[in-house]
Parts: C-alpha cells; structure tokens; sequence
C-alpha cells in the first residue's frame, strides 16, 4: 500500500500494481484482505480496478456467479446422499427431479397401505399365512410402480439419457427395494407371537424381483411382473394342494422352500447381470 502523489495526504488507497495483481487473483494476504477491506468503502480504489481488469474475464465471473445464484438449491433428500457419499448425479437421480418424487411417493404410499392393510388381516387371522403369501410381491411390484412406463412420466427422458440403462435400472431398483424390504420387514416385526417366521417373505420376495429384473429386457417392465405374479400365485396353490389337510406352513416357506428361493434369487442375479447390456437395447427399441 501507498500514498498516491495525485490523491490526499489524509488518504490512502490500493497500490495500482497490487490492484492489477488483486484482478488476476495473484495477490497474497495480508495485502489481500486489506484490499478487500478498502475495495467495499472506496470508489475510487473499485473505478481503478474496473479499468486494469480484463473485461472479458470479469463477464466470465459475473456469468458463473449469475449461474450459481440461478442454480436450484438441492433438496433436503439430494444433499443427505451426497453427504453420505452418494455422487452428484446419482443424487440427483433420485431426488432433485419433482415429477420423479411425484411416482416415488405414491409407490411408497401404495407399499405402506398394502403392507398395513395385509399385517392387520394376517394378525386378525392368527397366522402369518396371508401376509406370508403377500410380502414377496410386495418389492416386486413397487419396481415396476416406481419406475415402470405406465406410472413414471421420466420414462422416455431416462430412455434417451445417456447414462447405461443397467446402472440407471440398479440404481431405480436399489432405492425402491430399501424402502420396501424396510416397509416389510417393520411389518413384520408387527406381527407379535411369530418370530422369525414372519421374515420368510424375503428370500422369496428378492427371488421375485432378481427373476423379474432378468425378465424385463425380454418381456419389458409391466410384463414381466405380471407374468411373475401369475407364477408366484400358481406355486402357492400348487403347495396348497399337495400340503393337503396338514397345518403346517406352505412349501415356499419350508427350510426346502427358503433354499430354493435363495437359489432362484442367486439365478436371477446372475442371469440379471450376465444379459446388463440387453437393457440399452430393449429400452431403445433396437432389434
């Protein structure tokens, strides 16, 4: 800092080399936070500075800070998952676009209803039968609420992004399973007296959903589902025949049933990523 000659004697300003080093963002403190201090009081310190700035730089950082201040603010959701590590756009994926909220919550509350509606009439029953037969369907179908062509107006637009169709399904899918399983497995802590036999809805719940994510590059979305959920019902019944007069509980639900449903679930997973590049092109519509 210095007394210019042509200025006051009962008044200092910014040297005109430091204000030229202040411009290209080269000045070091302390003399930068003394031209900071000086800069916000003394117009005649900023109309220097106006003039040994480049123009073309100071409209570059006026466009950025008019881009920042436009930006939307992230919702509370976004910013959680970035805070837990989740990438920006992965993030956003999942929060920031409202249509998207719009479908995510009414699946959840579609997920919410089912569920108290289905644990209150197998606790009215006294057994876990009809809550048993009703949960694994339960993450298959919010898959296809959520983020299915009928129900999701982001369908096209998550067509023709150009993120992999396999990442954008898993992260879809992932995101409505959490939600899902929680939503079921609170159910099923809801059902007093049963204990662990009240969670023998997940290993066939997740072969469903492995089965049907396999299933969708060759049948699509809303299909593949439907075609499921016949099945599911078609074992069920099947294991009501042959478990006859007995009151022991349904084939699915036996130890031999929940090793099947693990091996269907492991089947489905590995089918699931072996044919990944299939969901670009059946999404797109290519042959």
């Amino acid at each position: 800092m210095r007394i210019e000659e042509n200025r006051p004697r009962d008044a200092w300003h910014v040297d005109e080399d430091d204000l030229r080093a202040y411009a290209r963002g080269e000045l070091a403190a302390p003399a930068l936070w003394s031209a900071d201090a000086h800069l916000t009081s003394c117009a005649t310190c900023r109309g220097v500075l106006a003039e040994v700035s480049d123009a073309a730089v100071l409209d570059a950082g006026w466009a950025r800070l008019d881009a920042e201040l436009d930006a939307p603010r992230p919702a509370l959701l976004e910013r959680l998952l970035v805070r837990c590590g989740v990438g920006d756009g992965t993030a956003r994926l999942l929060a920031a676009t409202p249509i998207l909220r719009r479908s995510w919550f009414g699946a959840l509350a579609a997920v919410l209803i089912t569920t108290f509606l289905v644990a209150v009439a197998a606790g009215a029953a006294g057994r876990p039968t009809l809550f048993l037969v009703c949960a694994p369907l339960l993450p298959l179908v919010s898959v296809a609420l959520a983020y299915g062509p009928t129900l999701d107006p982001t369908h096209e637009m998550a067509v023709v992004s150009p993120m992999h169709g396999f990442r954008l399904l898993m992260i879809r899918t992932v995101a409505v399973l959490v939600v899902a399983l929680g939503v079921g497995g609170l159910a099923s802590l809801a059902l007093p007296g049963f204990g662990p036999a009240a969670l023998a809805w997940l290993l066939p719940g997740l072969a469903l959903t492995a089965t049907g994510l396999a299933l969708t590059p060759r049948l699509g979305p809303v299909l593949a589902p439907s075609v499921l959920v016949c099945a599911w019902a078609a074992v069920l019944l099947a294991a009501d025949a042959a478990r006859a007069s007995t009151d022991g509980p349904l084939a699915p639900f036996t130890a031999a049933g929940q090793g099947v449903s693990g091996c269907v679930a492991a089947l489905g997973a590995g089918l699931l990523f072996l044919f990944r590049d299939r969901f670009d092109v059946s999404t797109r519509g290519v042959a």
